[in-house]
């Protein structure tokens, strides 16, 4: 018997005792967030949608306003998608809104809501994590829920040193041993209590394991080397550079319009790149730089350079679109560009004059906001 199914074979023993440790830390130490203070199916579902790659403090805030908006599914399945995209603007990876959204009609369609994971699973946007969180925390359904906090716990736990080469290939690895740990008793504060051990304790730099309520059970703990567990390799930063310009006209900024197909942030407006503007990136890079950023998502670390020009190019993209600046509000903008846009504004940058001479007319095959 290796020492890794050592490990696991003493914890599974052991189970009753975990999960009792587990739980009883947890009713007595979790954070009182919303959607566990007043729980519904639907704040439930919501806040799964939400927290998906999302920190919690960042989902606070857009938690409170889409409850008051859209406070059940009836509602949420009746909202147009340009509410529904407007709520969640800032949040980012805007599939999840949209399947959130269909999940809702999809539900309301069918009068009545899935009580298993596996139920929950058939539904759009909704992978086993989501399912198993949902269905144990709304529902009671034994089901364990496997994230990267998850995994966390259980390699150490086990002190499982296998390499992985992502989070996915692990999540699958650790499923077994999760399942055969839910609490059969409570399952969904079971799923609540580990989530909330790997983001307030169990984390993956200087993880508090003097304050862990399991850490009887943890060989990691016993050997003093939990950081070094799990063993996932490291992903590849690739960089990349856009160049972005802002253009203004008589009281209204070009932007673009994603169009409703595209893969990440359709209907939504961003500054536009030099080359969506019709313009020479290399030639709008030597203009008036009036903002720059690097920011990341997912594997890609993204320098972003923002360039005043006079007007876009003689033969734009399509998607461009003027938008008075006072309409700038009413308008879904992806996160970053919303931010970029009010500090431009606010700095008074925005009139600076670039690559292109004399004022700007009104350009043809653009359609005003």
């Amino acid at each position: 018997m290796t020492r890794k199914t050592s490990a696991r074979g003493a914890l599974v023993a052991r189970r009753a005792a975990f999960q009792a440790a587990l739980l009883a830390w947890y009713r007595a130490c979790r954070r009182p967030l919303p959607w566990r203070e007043s729980p519904s199916p639907y704040r439930t579902v919501v806040s799964e949608f939400m927290l998906q790659q999302t920190q919690v403090a960042t989902v606070l805030p857009y938690f409170a306003r889409w409850m008051e908006a859209l406070p059940d599914f009836e509602a949420l399945a009746a909202a147009p998608e340009a509410l529904v995209l407007k709520l969640w603007e800032g949040l980012g990876y805007y599939s999840r809104a949209r399947n959130l959204h269909r999940l809702a009609r999809k539900v309301a369609r069918a009068g009545s809501l899935p009580r298993t994971a596996a139920g929950w699973d058939e539904l759009p946007g909704v992978g086993p994590y989501t399912a198993a969180a949902v269905a144990s925390i709304a529902f009671g359904d034994r089901a364990a829920c496997v994230d990267g906090n998850v995994v966390r716990i259980l390699a150490r736990l086990s002190r499982d040193g296998t390499r992985f080469t992502d989070g996915a290939s692990a999540s699958r690895v650790f499923a077994p041993l999760a399942q055969e740990l839910v609490n059969p008793a409570d399952p969904g504060d079971h799923n609540q209590a580990m989530m909330e051990l790997g983001a307030t304790v169990c984390v993956r730099r200087r993880p508090s394991c003097p304050a862990c309520p399991v850490r009887g059970f943890c060989a990691c703990a016993s050997a003093g080397d939990p950081e070094a567990f799990p063993a996932l390799e490291a992903r590849r930063t690739e960089r990349r550079s856009v160049v972005r310009v802002w253009c203004e006209r008589a009281g209204a900024v070009l932007l673009h319009r994603n169009g409703p197909g595209a893969r990440r942030l359709a209907d939504l407006h961003e500054l536009p790149t030099a080359r969506q503007a019709g313009l020479d990136p290399a030639r709008v890079a030597e203009g008036p730089l009036i903002a720059r950023n690097i920011r990341g998502i997912t594997r890609f670390r993204i320098a972003e350079s923002i360039h005043s020009v006079r007007r876009p190019g003689a033969r734009p993209g399509p998607g461009l679109v003027w938008v008075r600046l006072g309409d700038l509000g009413s308008i879904a903008l992806s996160g970053p560009h919303r931010r970029w846009t009010a500090q431009i504004l606010s700095a008074g940058k925005g009139q600076a004059r670039g690559p292109g001479g004399g004022a700007p007319p009104p350009a043809r095959g653009l359609t005003s906001g």
